[in-house]
């Protein structure tokens, strides 16, 4: 009777437990607290979250090959370069590029902001990570999820959930890291300076916007193709102003079923065997300094361009060139309205930070193209 229930007992997963997968459970419970607490990016965390305890269940074989259930999700929907495209689809449909267009010349802080990207890329090559491990962790200062997970899943899919969850937890403390890092590079006087009003974009600008975009991109980094092509398709349905249909099904319901779909196995690739190792702790320091990095160089090279501008812009506007939409703009808004309650940069600030979206997906393709 007692080998029967001591054989009974072996099938059950308590029998597996390790002390490994209560870490891994630890790690969960705190993602989920965060996203539902303190609101930091829920819609990620939480899945990722509550897909970090089924894949470090014991016996429930959720990720087996083949045959467990997040393992097709993860499969299908992210080796197949499915998801990923899908959220820049939604995300291009809720974009726009007026501020942008207003005042092109911001499209170059949206561009030097990607610089977190290839330094700590060297940077994480120089400690230990090979070539594809480090364009992984660099992707991350460009702050933009979706993207680290299309470059993760091709490049080096055994970080997958580590870059993940470090690009979405930086993503979400924008408020709290970014500020400091202005203020240091900036005087008081270069915060109050008023951006020139912004003159009115023509509806034919912003439908030839993405066409013309995604023609130059693509032939240019071809690799980039499949987010920037759904992205400026969802720009396309938005200012068309004829498919309404469509626009309202990629902002929302598409884009809420997807985002569903990337966390759950995101958060499943996140075992013990391969969480818990020493690289992932040099993972998040060195997501943090990407971020930090990309901050800096944006706000540095908005100085740098005042020194050949007649009319000056706010170098605040250069923070905004991290690829985090539009939580960087309204972070570059707030700073500036400290310094002068008058002050107004949400729109001048939105222009970089939707270049930093395109320079992000540019950076990936790059490396893809390099290192694929």
């Amino acid at each position: 009777m007692i080998e029967k229930l001591f054989s009974l007992f072996k099938t059950s997963g308590i029998f597996y437990l390790t002390p490994g997968i209560l870490v891994m459970w630890a790690v969960a419970f705190t993602l989920i607290y965060l996203a539902i607490a303190k609101d930091y990016e829920p819609l990620l965390l939480l899945p990722i979250g509550f897909g970090i305890i089924l894949a470090n269940l014991p016996l429930a074989g959720l990720m087996d090959p083949h045959e467990g259930l997040l393992w097709k999700f993860y499969h299908y929907g992210i080796q197949w370069e499915i998801i990923p495209p899908l959220i820049f689809l939604g995300l291009g449909a809720l974009t726009d590029f007026g501020p942008l267009l207003a005042n092109p010349g911001l499209i170059f802080l949206g561009a030097g902001a990607q610089a977190g990207v290839y330094l700590t890329f060297f940077a994480a090559h120089a400690i230990g990570f090979n070539l594809k491990e480090a364009a992984t962790v660099g992707i991350i200062g460009g702050a933009d999820g979706p993207t680290t997970i299309f470059l993760a899943a091709k490049l080096a899919p055994h970080m997958l959930g580590s870059c993940a969850v470090a690009a979405y937890s930086y993503m979400a403390l924008v408020p709290i890291i970014q500020p400091p890092i202005m203020r240091l590079l900036t005087t008081k006087e270069e915060r109050v300076i008023r951006m020139k009003k912004s003159r009115k974009v023509s509806q034919l600008e912003k439908i030839l916007f993405p066409i013309i975009s995604t023609l130059l991109i693509i032939i240019l980094v071809p690799a980039s193709a499949p987010l920037i092509s759904m992205f400026m398709l969802g720009n396309l349905f938005r200012e068309a102003k004829a498919v309404a249909r469509l626009t309202h099904a990629a902002q929302n319901e598409l884009l809420n079923i997807v985002t569903i779909f990337l966390g759950l196995p995101v958060g499943a690739t996140m075992n013990a065997e391969i969480f818990l190792q020493t690289k992932v702790i040099f993972i998040f320091f060195l997501g943090l300094f990407a971020f930090a990095v990309s901050t800096a160089t944006g706000v540095i090279l908005a100085k740098f361009m005042n020194l050949f501008l007649k009319q000056k812009i706010n170098p605040l506007l250069g923070a905004a060139g991290v690829s985090a939409v539009p939580m960087a703009a309204r972070v570059v808004h707030k700073v500036g309205a400290q310094a002068d309650k008058k002050n107004y940069l949400l729109m001048y600030a939105m222009g970089p930070n939707v270049a930093g979206v395109i320079g992000t997906v540019i950076a990936a393709g790059i490396f893809l193209t390099l290192l694929k």
